[in-house]
């Protein structure tokens, strides 16, 4: 009996064992299942991790370039701006300093001469004051005579040089003001201007 006793423990021992180790076989491949799962979740959500950055790196170079772009373009219309008036701003001072009662004189002394006669209206010339003074004094008397009709000079209030003539009484009038000149200078030059801007922006 002793015998069948130690038969049976031993039998039961070994089942027990054999439990065991399937229990054990069993918890270490669920184990691994799991572990293998959260590497793969762990993979996955790093992958879209980095693939986020990515597309925000992407996008923020594209942001900044289009920015560095437009600075460009903005530093450009600014220099263009600039240059244009700084452009105005010379040819405007050129023309009054040109423009002195001399020349005034022979200018409106050509134009006069080469104006059509059958205007029968009076001949009147704006310009600034200190000029109209020594048109007065020195040419007034000339020009009426290459008229043969009456010319009235009057101050005009906005002129800074040159001058309007109108030679329908005041009806209409031409503009020969210096901001009129530069005005038909600048236009001529600004396509130059231009050119030469971006040639050496290409450079």
């Amino acid at each position: 009996m002793p015998e069948e006793i130690r038969d049976l423990i031993e039998k039961i021992n070994q089942e027990g064992i054999k439990a065991a180790e399937e229990k054990a076989n069993i918890i270490e491949f669920e184990a691994r299942q799991r572990a293998d799962a959260i590497l793969s979740q762990a993979q996955a959500e790093a992958d879209r991790i980095i693939a986020a950055a990515d597309q925000r790196i992407r996008l923020e170079e594209k942001r900044e370039r289009a920015l560095l772009a437009q600075a460009g373009r903005d530093l450009l219309l600014s220099l263009r701006q600039e240059i244009n008036a700084m452009l105005g701003r010379i040819v405007v001072s050129d023309i009054r300093e040109a423009l002195t009662p001399e020349l005034l004189s022979r200018l409106l002394s050509e134009i006069i001469r080469n104006y059509p006669k059958m205007e029968r209206g009076n001949i009147i010339i704006s310009l600034k004051k200190n000029d109209l003074d020594l048109l007065e004094q020195q040419y007034l008397q000339k020009l009426q005579l290459e008229a043969a009709r009456g010319i009235t000079l009057q101050p005009g209030e906005e002129i800074q040089g040159g001058f309007t003539i109108s030679f329908d009484s005041g009806k209409s009038c031409y503009d020969f003001t210096d901001k009129a000149l530069a005005g038909y200078i600048i236009s001529y030059l600004k396509p130059k201007l231009k050119r030469i801007l971006e040639g050496s922006i290409e450079e």
